[in-house]
């Protein structure tokens, strides 16, 4: 089947489109059609984090899009309209990179521009250490093969909120203060229109303004269980033979410029870029970041 008929078939709504990678489990997968006539240009698999979904991409999208790539934003399993899986162990690093694998081999992309957003970078190091030919280029985003310990508590215990239930069912408006008060530190001084976009990328509307963050609580236990993704450093290396861009935010609690000049002294090839007075991890819709972005894309085929 060619890849525009896969996706007429498995359309979920105009541009969104389910994904079967196992009997248990289909992904969800925005798709982002290019506003070039010119078709050549290798396509960008976007990669979001931990308890992030396919709408973080949204503006990032639209916006490399525009420049001439098909964009494709997966939600992981469990995530966003993806199925939640029925084993919470699966909810680990080698399991995305088989379902990355899954997804790319149902759309017909030989190899793509990976964009990976945190846990996305990790999945995108894993492949790039077990099938590099399946990277063509690669954004990594506020992450690296070292995690500093501060960063990852504060990660697991925003996302073992949903295992209480303390956020669930809520108005809009606490949906939004919540995500102002949790996020606050790593985006200071955004205006309130800002933290409403930013409600609607965690949270899901279940009823009559009832908003629940849009991920399944099991993803805690397993990262309680399974712990951190196994050794990120060969596949960082992997990286390093390839045209590759990191981006960090200038505040961020996971990345820190310790481990961002390791990373660089193993890869100097690398494009490096920091996007002011933001942390962990930037939404990419900063001018800092396009810029980095898009100038970086251009280079690529």
């Amino acid at each position: 089947m060619s890849t525009d008929a896969f996706l007429r078939e498995t359309r979920m709504s105009p541009d969104l489109i389910s994904v079967p990678v196992d009997g248990n489990v289909s992904m969800a997968v925005q798709r982002h059609r290019s506003q070039s006539p010119d078709t050549s240009a290798t396509p960008v698999i976007c990669i979001p984090g931990l308890t992030r979904n396919a709408r973080d991409f949204s503006n990032i999208g639209e916006t490399i899009a525009a420049s001439g790539r098909d964009v494709f934003a997966v939600s992981l399993r469990g995530r966003g309209a993806s199925d939640r899986d029925p084993d919470y162990l699966r909810y680990h690093p080698d399991q995305y990179v088989v379902d990355i694998q899954a997804v790319l081999a149902r759309l017909g992309i030989p190899a793509a521009v990976f964009l990976g957003t945190s846990l996305g970078g990790i999945v995108t190091m894993r492949l790039a250490e077990t099938a590099p030919a399946k990277i063509h280029a690669a954004i990594i985003n506020d992450v690296g093969p070292d995690l500093a310990p501060e960063g990852l508590t504060r990660i697991g215990a925003m996302a073992a909120r949903a295992e209480t239930g303390a956020v669930e069912g809520v108005p809009f408006k606490a949906a939004v203060e919540d995500t102002r008060a949790t996020n606050e530190l790593a985006f200071p001084g955004r205006p309130s229109t800002y933290w409403e976009a930013f409600a609607k990328r965690l949270y899901r509307q279940v009823g009559e303004d009832q908003w629940e963050l849009d991920y399944d609580r099991q993803i805690a236990r397993a990262l309680a269980e399974l712990g951190p993704a196994p050794d990120l450093w060969p596949g960082w290396q992997a990286l390093g033979a390839i045209p590759t861009l990191l981006i960090r935010g200038e505040l961020s609690d996971l990345l820190t410029s310790e481990i961002v000049d390791r990373m660089r002294a193993m890869s100097p090839a690398v494009h490096y870029t920091e996007v002011s007075n933001t942390g962990h991890a930037p939404m990419l819709d900063e001018p800092d970041a396009q810029e980095a972005m898009l100038s970086f894309l251009s280079t690529i085929s």
